[in-house]
């Protein structure tokens, strides 16, 4: 699939992955337009040729405007994870669940003609089986990820004839110009490196994870992979199940022994785990970052101060910046 001259719509494209992704795709030639808010900033991107829309996926008219005359639009805009969900419910039901299906037919009315949906792994809730793969049941566990599950089946099952995929991500981690410091590898590092002490609750609990340059490259691959591979199909997008045990070792690793890790109880001894094996079987994703690799990125930042204030910088946790701008 030739991509110099599509264009594509990026629905939160200034977010955490969403920026990178944009960035990602000017680079290869690609026509890209970013809709967003940019409620946490809107220095986000390296690129210039990159096309801004700001507003709210609720406002449905701004919506059909942005999607008219695109090839292709990736939806990644949420309220992206229980606490800032929590929060708001109805907001983040709004967001979430009850735009959705006004954009599926705002594509279909635009001749869109490749829908992608960021899901999310934690629609599979707690499975104890070794390798969770996508043909098991959806058991999510709360609204968010209950919201998510349904918007798959929306999708599945609308009667637009474009071309639909669902992936569903494990945890990103990494460095990004929009950074996220509110995800379980990002956190314990700046807790590492910036205090010098970690506190795990539990440890043995697993946690998928995957590093932003590798879910942008899966992205990008559903985009420019043929129809009879994706169409209609969900793929999970993970790297490494690693306990957060493990995951505050590797920190300790990387930032140096002075770091201090403290284990307290926890009845929440939760794990999550998820199998890429389709996406590598189907597509040939194969990830090329590790976990410590996000890790070193992360301390990098710090040393090179690219990160303003990271332990009470509101920007970098979402939960604390939709509160401090009262997001309805």
């Amino acid at each position: 699939m030739t991509q110099v001259n599509k264009k594509v719509l990026i629905i939160g494209g200034a977010g955490y992955v969403g920026c990178r992704l944009s960035d990602a795709l000017a680079a290869k030639g690609y026509d890209v337009t970013v809709f967003d808010l940019f409620i946490y900033g809107d220095d986000v991107f390296e690129s210039r040729d990159i096309n801004i829309v700001k507003g709210d996926l609720r406002n449905l008219e701004l919506v059909k405007t942005a999607i008219d005359n695109q090839d292709y639009v990736i939806h990644l805009a949420c309220i992206s994870n229980d606490p800032s969900f929590d929060l708001n419910p109805l907001l983040g039901k709004s967001i979430n669940l009850d735009a959705f299906v006004p954009i599926l037919d705002a594509c279909e009315s635009s001749n869109v003609k490749r829908f992608v949906y960021a899901s999310s792994s934690s629609v599979y809730g707690v499975k104890s089986e070794a390798n969770v793969h996508e043909k098991m049941s959806l058991e999510p566990l709360t609204d968010y990820s209950r919201f998510k599950a349904q918007c798959e089946n929306l999708l599945l099952n609308h009667s637009s004839g474009f071309e639909k995929v669902i992936i569903r991500p494990a945890t990103v981690c990494g460095y990004s110009k929009r950074q996220r410091l509110d995800l379980v590898v990002n956190i314990l590092t700046n807790l590492a490196y910036n205090k010098g002490e970690i506190t795990i609750f539990g440890g043995n609990q697993l946690r998928p994870n995957i590093h932003i340059d590798d879910m942008v490259r899966a992205y990008i691959l559903l985009l420019e992979s043929d129809r009879s591979s994706i169409h209609m199909e969900t793929f999970n997008a993970g790297y490494e199940n690693m306990s957060v045990d493990s995951i505050a070792d590797a920190v300790k690793g990387a930032v140096g022994d002075h770091v201090k890790v403290l284990n307290v109880d926890s009845n929440d001894n939760r794990s999550y785990h998820i199998s890429s094996r389709k996406i590598y079987e189907t597509l040939g994703f194969q990830t090329n970052f590790t976990v410590q690799d996000a890790i070193n990125d992360l301390v990098n930042a710090f040393k090179n101060n690219k990160l303003a204030d990271p332990l009470n910088n509101k920007m970098f946790i979402n939960v604390k910046r939709m509160q401090e701008i009262n997001l309805q």
